[in-house]
């Protein structure tokens, strides 16, 4: 049996990772062995989490042992029969260790977590409010420099070149440039707000909104990996199909509404 196992150092005596997508290494066992390998996660540094998925997906492991694991990731893991294990704690050694004398039958409750004393609670509660602050902090940043950026070097006049008026034209241009990377849905309401003040009509803005959170050509290449070339483009070609006819029915269904 083999397990990919997150870890911030490429070595046993490392702690293990605390989000799969995110941990500088996979430690990838033999359980039968013991035999290890340890990779470089692609994911750490380009901050795509499907990459590390496509990495665990390639070396063909049983389980991922990790501290946190997104909703999307683990469903395309047990896709591929992989066991997915989270809320994982401690040394990379001692966690693998504990899952073989479990006989592969997944982690019971480590002693280390069994010997948490109740004073430790507030403190865990703090970490984990500052952690949570932490992966906000960079939303939020991108947020004030994306307006900046966007009042900088995008022009009203250069908007209304591109954005002509033409209902259907505008709203597959609108698809298009929000079908190049995939992001944060609170930076497409940022950047749909200032197209807005800037003349763009709400076809295009509801295209583009649509399709920054539904369609990624950048990520493409490591969707394919994990998903399948076949499926993966054929995913971000109905999701863009669908992007413009949502954003003309939600138009067109709000005009109404609106008398």
């Amino acid at each position: 049996m083999r397990i990919a196992i997150s870890s911030e150092r490429p070595i046993l005596e490392s702690k293990v990772g605390h989000r799969l997508g995110t941990s500088p290494y996979l430690i990838i066992i033999d359980l039968e062995t013991m035999a290890f390998e340890t990779l470089e996660n692609p994911g750490a540094t380009s901050g795509s989490g499907m990459q590390a998925v496509a990495l665990a997906i390639d070396q063909k492991v049983d389980a991922v042992l990790t501290g946190y694991c997104s909703p999307a990731a683990e469903r395309y893991l047990e896709e591929y029969n992989i066991q997915v294990e989270t809320g994982i704690k401690g040394i990379v050694s001692e966690v693998i260790e504990e899952y073989r004398q479990t006989q592969f039958g997944g982690l019971r409750p480590s002693a280390t977590k069994a010997r948490k004393a109740p004073r430790k609670d507030v403190s865990e509660a703090l970490s984990k409010t500052a952690r949570q602050f932490g992966k906000m902090l960079p939303i939020l940043i991108s947020i004030v420099l994306l307006m900046g950026l966007f009042k900088a070097f995008i022009s009203k006049e250069l908007l209304l070149s591109i954005f002509g008026g033409n209902k259907i034209l505008d709203t597959i241009w609108g698809a298009c440039f929000g079908s190049i990377l995939p992001g944060n849905p609170i930076n497409s309401y940022i950047i749909g707000g200032e197209m807005l003040e800037n003349g763009v009509n709400l076809f295009a803005v509801t295209a583009f909104m649509m399709t920054w959170v539904s369609v990624g050509l950048i990520q493409l290449p490591a969707e394919m990996v994990a998903l399948g070339r076949r499926f993966s483009i054929m995913r971000n070609f109905i999701s863009f199909i669908v992007s413009i006819g949502v954003a003309i029915v939600a138009v067109l269904t709000l005009n109404l509404i609106g008398g």
